[in-house]
């Protein structure tokens, strides 16, 4: 692949005060065999002035000729990925670009996959943040938008898929409808024999689109999925004055997509893991109807109007997190999707906003100087917090100005591009409020506030109480505090006396005069309007020990367990006390978001990272267990909690004999029959606890010789106790050869590290922080994120693994992608070795 150079906020400003694109013509061939692929562009621009010197992005694998206005240039004037364009004349020119270009297979660019199912080809195109010239000769930027005109010579018995309609014209040839203006990196293009549920809703065609291994599975997953679309696209087009911006609307759900989605026009791409294999839980669906839901608001924000530069990426991804789980709580039968905002994404935003890699949810133009600072954003922050920072924003102004504010911006900008200065003009010009003066406080700013209530007894000459709230932080709150009381005939179950609407000024604390005592439980923050850790004083602490199951609305039951999960993470709850707690109250939950949220910090952080010894870990993991017991053993217990519970059943086992005794039944005693799913997932388990060798593994690969079946055995490989094995797995991620996908790697990262297995890892600990920088410099920017994010030693929870990461940092001049995840999991190993220092119990 070519070398390339980031560009940088500077040149392209600078590009963008010269050239007007107009048009690209890319004309795509995929018939030349398994490495290459042929990519002809005649790009259309006009220049503003004499003279101009300036370039064009292709990073080929071999650059064959390139012409501007039919005068040859030299290919060998390519440099890092930029062609040349000197002295051009002011006005209309014309460039051609003819190279062969190298499929990828780390999902950047075109990437080619093999479904080890059937043999059958798929590509896709990934053309995001800087990828677009790993696949056509383009000036990418998002401010250069331009109408694109795609052909593509596919195999006969292929399918063809694009921005617009794609037609077949002729054997073996496609071409798109013209799209309106758009950015280059949201040019897309996939193609193979995927196996299609077509259908046609409000005059356009929609589509779902799949590989054949997994068609019986869309068919079977297509009612809902067509349903959820549908009930977004009208939602959508109620609240926006804008009607959808483009001729049809695919959704295709293909093989190891990095991300979770892209918001392409017209054909947005997914993981194709939202096709259910295997049995899901109702907030596995919930989760892929906010992805639905998220990358069709896009749609209008996004791709209709488009950021100018990435240090505004926010206005891209917060608003579609925001009116994702709006859209989708609003339009569907999926009406608790803020419970699990709180529960599961939320608290992404939270952790990452704590650590040393946090930074405003609008950084400063001057924090985002080139585009490989710009990919470092795309985290926590700009999704979940941001989606928090605008649900505040919307409880402040109102939704309807809020809207109104909305639906002026897109006007105004539509099929242009648009700053946070020219969002907060349009929402400023909707309302009386100071936007910008809000928008100084809540988007500029970094950090996590946190709310204290503080009980003071009575009031004067009122009789009722006082409650001062301490407020650490510099942002102002609207938020609900709730009081609730025990019921004195029902025990354990909790009545809401009241909730009160209050705002907390950006400076200093709020003082509430109650017209009772005080009340059994003070919630901070009940509804979680606002983004800020809350605290429970002592008695309301109490009462939850008591009574958490009886708290009415499980938002409300999400809004303490977050809070209790940030004093665990803070240092101020025992991590023990926390596990009791789960003991007590989680088998009587009843929304699975919560049961999973929970059960998953417990195991995957408590029990392995905040536990002191083997001993605390094993009992920590014996309560996770038979918490999940008790939850199977209920009668009221849904189909999806009995699904989380047989999960983590699964995964906290401790002794081999009893998942030897589950497998042979087919079924966890009171849970659903092992499906392909739990299948890998209990033998990933017997392979932690050497319950079973790679004969066994080979075995089941055989039965499942799908994609996910590779990715199991991978993990299950990784997990054996065994040192040759282990030795093995490292040479596969970390060797010279880089033969893993990303979704291999990952899988055989995720096996690798095993509590269990301390003795067998110790010198692998000291190895990662040498062959993690070099893989992350051969491989680029997506195995460097998998590399610091899974690979990383986190079950070593030691000084010197937390030395040699500081080492490392400090003299191995690791790329940015990787620096940046190992400075949080450096963070993380200091707050573990902190809390275990305190004391687990």
């Amino acid at each position: 692949m070519a070398s390339m150079s980031v560009l940088t906020r500077e040149e392209a400003q600078s590009r963008a005060a010269v050239l007007e694109v107009q048009q690209y013509a890319v004309e795509l061939d995929l018939t030349r065999g398994e490495d290459v692929f042929a990519s002809v562009s005649t790009v259309r621009f006009a220049v503003r002035e004499h003279g101009v010197d300036t370039f064009v992005e292709v990073r080929p694998a071999a650059l064959l000729r390139a012409a501007i206005d039919g005068v040859e240039l030299d290919p060998a004037e390519l440099r890092d990925g930029r062609l040349p364009l000197r002295r051009l004349a002011a006005g209309e020119h014309e460039l051609w670009v003819e190279a062969e270009m190298r499929y990828s297979r780390v999902g950047e660019g075109m990437h080619r996959f093999t479904d080890p199912a059937d043999g059958r080809v798929y590509l896709y195109t990934q053309c995001f943040m800087s990828d677009a010239p790993l696949v056509f000769a383009c000036f990418d930027q998002p401010d250069l938008k331009a109408v694109f005109r795609v052909t593509v010579t596919a195999p006969p018995e292929w399918t063809v898929l694009g921005n617009g309609v794609a037609t077949r014209e002729s054997e073996g040839r496609w071409v798109c409808a013209p799209t309106p203006p758009i950015s280059p990196y949201l040019m897309a293009v996939a193609a193979g024999p995927y196996r299609s549920v077509r259908t046609e809703h409000a005059g356009l065609p929609f589509g779902l689109h799949v590989r054949q291994s997994l068609g019986d599975h869309l068919e079977a997953d297509a009612p809902e999925l067509l349903e959820i679309t549908r009930r977004c696209f009208d939602r959508y087009h109620e609240i926006f004055d804008e009607p959808y911006p483009f001729d049809s609307y695919d959704q295709a759900f293909v093989p190891e997509f990095n991300s979770g989605a892209m918001e392409n026009p017209g054909l947005v791409t997914f993981r194709d893991e939202f096709v259910f294999r295997s049995a899901a839980t109702a907030t596995d669906r919930q989760r892929r109807g906010a992805v639905i839901a998220h990358e069709m608001a896009h749609m209008w924000f996004g791709d209709l109007v488009t950021l100018r530069w990435w240090d505004d990426i926010w206005l891209n991804e917060s608003f579609a997190e925001y009116m994702g789980y709006q859209t989708l709580a609003e339009a569907t039968a999926y009406t608790g999707t803020w419970t699990y905002f709180a529960v599961s994404r939320k608290i992404w935003g939270y952790d990452a906003d704590q650590w040393p890699s946090t930074h405003p949810v609008a950084p400063d133009p001057e924090q985002v100087p080139d585009t490989a600072a710009a990919r470092l954003n795309f985290d926590g922050i700009s999704y979940s917090k941001g989606a928090s920072a605008l649900r505040q924003l919307v409880a402040w102004l109102g939704e309807k100005t809020f809207l109104s504010g909305i639906n002026e911006h897109l006007a105004r900008h539509r099929f242009g591009n648009a700053t946070l200065t020219d969002f907060l003009d349009s929402l400023a010009r909707a309302s009386d409020r100071d936007v910008h003066g809000w928008a100084e406080r809540w988007l500029r700013t970094t950090g996590v506030d946190t709310l204290v209530p503080q009980p003071r007894g009575g009031g004067s000459g009122s009789g009722g109480e006082v409650v001062e709230v301490g407020h650490r932080g510099g942002r102002p709150h609207r938020l609900a505090l709730g009081l609730y009381d025990e019921a004195p005939a029902h025990p354990g179950r909790l009545v809401l006396r009241e909730r009160l609407e209050r705002d907390i000024p950006e400076q200093g604390g709020l003082t509430v005069q109650l017209d009772g005592p005080r009340p059994d439980l003070l919630l901070l923050n009940d509804g979680d309007l606002t983004y800020a850790k809350v605290r429970l004083d002592a008695h309301s602490w109490a009462t939850v020990r008591r009574a958490l199951s009886g708290l009415p609305g499980p938002l409300s039951r999400a809004v303490v367990w977050n809070a209790a999960r940030d004093m665990v993470r803070d240092g101020e709850l025992p991590p023990l006390e926390y596990v009791e707690t789960v003991r007590a109250h989680l088998p009587s939950e009843t929304d699975n978001a919560i049961v999973e949220a929970v059960l998953t910090f417990a195991r995957t952080q408590i029990a392995d990272r905040y536990t002191r010894d083997a001993a605390e870990r094993t009992g920590v993991l014996e309560a996770i267990a038979a918490t999940c017991r008790e939850l199977l053993d209920a009668d009221r217990t849904d189909e999806g909690v009995r699904l989380s519970a047989v999960r983590h059943a699964i995964d906290s086992a401790t002794a081999a004999g009893e998942l030897h005794a589950w497998r042979e039944a087919g079924a966890v005693p009171g849970g659903p029959d092992l499906d392909s799913e739990l299948h890998w997932r209990l033998l990933l388990r017997l392979s932690v606890l050497g319950g079973v060798d790679e004969e066994r593994i080979a075995t089941a690969l055989a039965r499942d010789p799908s994609a996910t079946g590779e990715e199991g055995a991978a993990r299950c490989r990784a997990a054996l106790p065994d040192a040759a094995g282990k030795a093995a797995a490292w040479e596969a991620m970390f060797g010279e050869r880089d033969a893993l996908s990303v979704y291999l790697f990952t899988a055989t990262a995720q096996g690798f590290w095993q509590p269990e297995q301390a003795g067998l890892l110790d010198g692998f600990a000291e190895r990662y922080f040498t062959d993690a920088v070099r893989v992350a410099e051969r491989r680029g920017a997506s195995l460097a994120w998998v590399a610091g994010q899974y690979a990383f030693p986190r079950t070593c929870v030691d000084a010197g693994t937390l030395a040699r990461g500081e080492r490392c940092l400090r003299e191995d001049e690791p790329v940015p992608m990787l620096r940046r995840w190992l400075s949080d999991q450096l963070d993380e190993l200091r707050r573990a070795l902190r809390i275990r220092g305190l004391g687990a119990g």
